[in-house]
């Protein structure tokens, strides 16, 4: 199964990447730079299905103390971070040419950014608090209250002024556009998935490593 996901993975980018470079025609107002469009609203999605699955992580972690779904948090939370990181660094890469700056305090930006910085906190609970049950039920209890950052960053645009906004609340794309799309979509679906699954992974065979050990420790004369 694995070499079927990386398979299906590899392919899905390769496709994506098609589409966006040769199959989707060029905007006629922005120009070649609305390519990023693909790649950031990508991002944007696996990002807040990342933060929702360090919340399902965070909750299944209080109610059953099992580590799987502390592992399932800790992972999300660190592809959350880097897809996140991919938003806020395509976004301005974007918005320098059509916007003018590379960066405005407008609703969707500013709460993407609030969030991020909001998901780095938690992985630095987990990184510099003591290993054990204690950090493991304080880290699930940020990742539960983070996740209603993630709701704003979604309807940012429905919640403040017109006046305030650079982001539309709506596009009408060409329907070899809107393909691309979704093609991109997939691809950072399938790409999400196979990253999770990798990291969960590790983190299942250190936990196994550390349980090796402390056995034999207590087995040592």
């Amino acid at each position: 199964m694995w070499r079927v996901h990386g398979v299906l993975t590899l392919l899905a980018v390769v496709g994506a990447l098609w589409a966006v470079f040769v199959y989707a025609p060029t905007e006629r107002q922005m120009g070649l730079v609305q390519r990023i469009f693909y790649f950031h609203v990508s991002a944007a999605i696996s990002a807040g299905l990342s933060y929702f699955l360090v919340f399902v992580g965070s909750v299944g972690y209080l109610r059953t103390r099992h580590d799987r779904w502390d592992r399932l948090g800790l992972a999300a939370a660190e592809l959350g971070v880097l897809f996140s990181l991919f938003v806020l660094i395509s976004g301005p890469l974007w918005a320098r040419p059509i916007w003018g700056v590379f960066w405005r305090w407008e609703p969707r930006l500013t709460t993407m950014m609030i969030t991020f910085t909001i998901y780095v906190a938690y992985l630095m609970v987990r990184s510099y608090g003591e290993p054990g049950e204690r950090t493991q039920r304080f880290a699930a209890v940020v990742g539960i209250f983070a996740f209603v950052m993630v709701p704003f960053v979604r309807y940012s645009i429905n919640l403040w002024a017109a006046d305030q906004q650079l982001h539309p609340p709506s596009v009408d794309l060409d329907p070899a556009m809107a393909t691309t799309k979704y093609v991109s979509y997939i691809a950072f679906a399938l790409l999400f998935g196979y990253l999770l699954r990798l990291r969960l992974s590790q983190l299942g065979n250190a936990a196994k490593l550390v349980q090796l050990i402390h056995q034999r420790r207590r087995i040592a004369p």
